[in-house]
């Protein structure tokens, strides 16, 4: 469940700093990847963060990372997602 989920919005955050977001209609954004590590077992029916960056965003491909955090600070998971943003010109 967490590899679906993990890729509802992680690319959306490179979106962030230029003022869009992923489902707006002035863009067309594609995954062109999508990697996630398991460290260790998660509990989907805890509390959990889902701290998500986007370190670069140029050319138009973004790259995000997150890290997902267990209720007691242990770092559960991680993430990367670098993603094709075309502005959409009619």
């Amino acid at each position: 469940m967490f590899t679906y989920v993990s890729d509802l919005t992680l690319l959306g955050v490179s979106l962030v700093p230029h003022g869009y977001y992923i489902g707006s209609p002035k863009i067309q954004p594609a995954s062109l990847d999508h990697t996630v590590w398991i460290h260790r077992p998660i509990a989907a029916d805890e509390w959990l963060l889902y701290d998500q960056t986007s370190p670069s965003a140029s050319g138009a491909r973004g790259l995000s990372t997150a890290r997902v955090f267990a209720q007691d600070g242990t770092l559960v998971a991680s993430a990367a997602q670098e993603g094709l943003i075309r502005p959409v010109t009619r």
